[in-house]
């Protein structure tokens, strides 16, 4: 459905890391692709951060020169518990907030519809992960209603699981979902790649690019950053992912 061009780069999985004082030579990179529209698709913030100050710079600074679009990830979830307003604060920063939520936009000429969803796209409990009347209803609603529009569909779903298993990503009819969450299997090895991912496990096959899942595209980034105390990026850089879409032929 596209006539032209949109260029968008994605963000995600910024954790702790510092790119500048308040992120300056990460917007500056990002400004660099001259994007139609950056899109931020979770942990961008620890679940235990003292300040978000740096990532509220960061938003000011994009949002300035281009749409920022902001997904939830498990961190701001858990961060919310205890900053009820961090929602309120990435609104006025300048980012819009979607969590089982779409906006309407056009970008470069071209209508797109972008939406936001932490949950599962199945039920991993069920039998039939697909069934309607097996689904958690507000996710059925949501993605059932964000899928009904002739726009270019675009869902920023920060665990890439939620579409690659319980037959989602045959299911929703949905143009393109951008995920992260798995920092590109944290240790990569030469020739090999990622090393381990959650709910993929040890040598996993979606952590970084895009794969056709069925009736849904999904493009992966690596992200920026980790939870160091855990365990460092070893071999595994930080990323901008530029994803460009291009009229059908």
């Amino acid at each position: 459905g596209l006539t032209g061009e949109v260029r968008l780069a994605v963000l995600g999985d910024l954790h702790t890391s510092q790119f500048g004082d308040d992120q300056e030579k990460l917007a500056e990179a990002v400004l660099a692709e001259d994007p139609d529209a950056v899109l931020m698709i979770g942990d961008m913030v620890n679940e235990d951060a003292e300040d978000p100050a740096g990532l509220l710079t960061l938003i000011r600074n994009l949002s300035g020169n281009v749409p920022v679009y902001y997904a939830l990830g498990n961190h701001e979830l858990t961060y919310l518990e205890t900053h009820p307003d961090f929602e309120e604060e990435l609104d006025q920063a300048g980012a819009v907030v979607l969590e089982q939520s779409y906006e309407d936009a056009e970008l470069a000429g071209q209508k797109i519809r972008i939406g936001g969803m932490y949950d599962y796209a199945f039920n991993p409990l069920s039998a039939h992960p697909t069934e309607p009347s097996e689904m958690d209803p507000d996710v059925l609603r949501f993605l059932t209603e964000f899928e009904r529009t002739d726009r270019y569909r675009i869902l920023l779903a920060h665990r890439p699981d939620s579409f690659i298993f319980g037959g989602a990503g045959e299911t929703w009819d949905i143009d393109l979902v951008v995920s992260g969450h798995v920092h590109g299997g944290q240790v990569r090895l030469p020739g090999i790649g990622g090393l381990w991912a959650p709910d993929q496990g040890w040598f996993p096959a979606y952590v970084e690019g895009v794969h056709d899942l069925g009736r849904v595209t999904i493009a992966i980034t690596r992200g920026l950053g980790s939870q160091r105390e855990w365990l460092p990026r070893l071999g595994n850089r930080p990323e901008i992912l530029v994803v460009v879409l291009k009229p059908g032929e």
